[in-house]
């Protein structure tokens, strides 16, 4: 008895173009798991993944990108993404490990960050606030220069963490502590 395979021609596949808000990650602590040779390689305890659109000279915050007292997906396309390797306090609140969407409500002078146990979805659309885990709210930061890509990137020491995030001349700050 014989096999029989059907193999679609390969010249007929197309790949899609570049994403014009291209995907991203950061790493606590800064150290890429690529790098798992070398003497001074740390285990991750947390990662963001994000999409990261561009200013391209809009107007961001408070319009239709990012509307005050709304929901935001921070970034663009699928929800950003934060998982922690490790139990960490986020807000006072125990968050244990595993991965998470991350959303805010922007204003002017503040944003409330949401760690949201909803995966995949594109956007905020459907956002249920019965799956957010915790809510902080946090002062923004201006920016001395206009940061032209949504960013996300860790930083601190030891088991102390904070993940920045700024997008034209706002940053904001979430920390966190792991166990």
């Amino acid at each position: 008895m014989g096999l029989l395979f059907l193999v679609n021609n390969a010249n007929a596949q197309t790949f899609a173009g570049v994403d014009r808000s291209p995907l991203d990650f950061s790493y606590f602590p800064n150290t890429l798991p690529l790098l798992n040779l070398r003497n001074d390689y740390q285990e991750p305890m947390a990662r963001v993944i994000y999409s990261r659109p561009a200013k391209n000279g809009r107007e961001v915050f408070g319009t239709n990108l990012a509307e005050y007292g709304k929901v935001w997906r921070m970034g663009a396309n699928e929800n950003t993404e934060l998982t922690l390797y490790k139990a960490a306090t986020i807000g006072g609140i125990e968050v244990p490990a595993g991965s998470y969407s991350v959303a805010a409500i922007p204003s002017e002078n503040n944003w409330v960050i949401i760690i949201n146990k909803g995966l995949h979805s594109w956007g905020a659309y459907k956002y249920d606030e019965a799956n957010d885990v915790v809510r902080v709210e946090v002062a923004l930061e201006a920016s001395e220069e206009v940061i032209e890509n949504f960013s996300a990137v860790f930083s601190g020491e030891g088991n102390a963490a904070t993940l920045h995030f700024g997008w034209d001349k706002v940053k904001a700050s979430l920390p966190m502590q792991f166990k």
